[in-house]
């Protein structure tokens, strides 16, 4: 197992550059970069499903600005917008709701109302998810799709690209954004997707046969045994490795 430490340090290491996302390296925080922003960053992390290249073309291809617009403006600037599950009406919805959000919390403010009564990631994601779920009575299988369920006991959903948005918001270096400053990297859960379960099954990290929550935290816990304080550090070079077939 110490020759799989040092391969994850070494990849993380080697990738932790401006570099590593580019035109040629597509990814969704290539977009959510360029705006350096939390609710920006929001929208890129939750339309992240699906092939890279083509999530960096829908999200590039959106207005942002329409945040800070009325209603009518962000109905008449998406009527043509729609991406994989979600129709031109979803995107409109949730834009909406962005709209609302932005208008009213800091997305960071409403996560901690219930991250900082447990230091646990579920709780504050079930605060920000019940929070935008209230803003906006609209309901369809493509927006809740998008925004995901309410974190309930029962759930086996990795919550892959939440995990990824907050990664995106707490870790600081080259590749994630620091925009916040009241969350813990110890408490970050990995972002996991086939990439990075299918890598560290290989690797030995996870040794459930499931793509589910449990796997979540069994990799989480496989990198704390490298950093305790930043677990999460290692899930890009995981995926990159995945992604690259360094390791299928």
């Amino acid at each position: 197992m110490d020759k799989v430490y040092e391969l994850l340090k070494n990849e993380a290491n080697k990738r932790n550059n401006n570099t590593e996302i580019s035109d040629q390296k597509p990814d969704p925080l290539l977009v959510a970069t360029k705006y350096n922003d939390e609710y920006i960053s929001l929208i890129c992390a939750l339309f992240a499903y699906g092939n890279a290249r083509l999530i960096v073309k829908f999200l590039e291809s959106l207005d942002y600005s329409l945040l800070d617009n009325d209603e009518v403006t962000i109905e008449q600037a998406l009527n043509k917008h729609y991406y994989r599950f979600q129709s031109s009406q979803d995107v409109i919805e949730f834009f909406k709701t962005m709209r609302l959000l932005k208008n009213s919390a800091s997305i960071e403010e409403k996560f901690c109302e219930g991250y900082q009564k447990t230091n646990y990631i579920m709780d504050g994601l079930t605060s920000i998810i019940s929070y935008m779920y209230d803003l906006n009575p609209y309901r369809s299988r493509g927006y809740e799709f998008l925004i995901g369920k309410i974190p309930t006991c029962k759930n086996t959903s990795p919550y892959k690209r939440w995990n990824m948005y907050l990664r995106w918001m707490v870790r600081h270096d080259f590749l994630d954004l620091g925009l916040w400053n009241r969350v813990s990297t110890k408490d970050l859960l990995v972002p996991l997707d086939t990439h990075t379960f299918n890598v560290g099954k290989e690797l030995g990290l996870i040794t459930r046969k499931s793509y589910d929550f449990k796997s979540v935290l069994e990799l989480t816990e496989s990198f704390k045994k490298i950093d305790s304080n930043d677990p999460v550090k290692y899930d890009f070079a995981m995926y990159r490795i995945g992604q690259e077939k360094i390791i299928k």
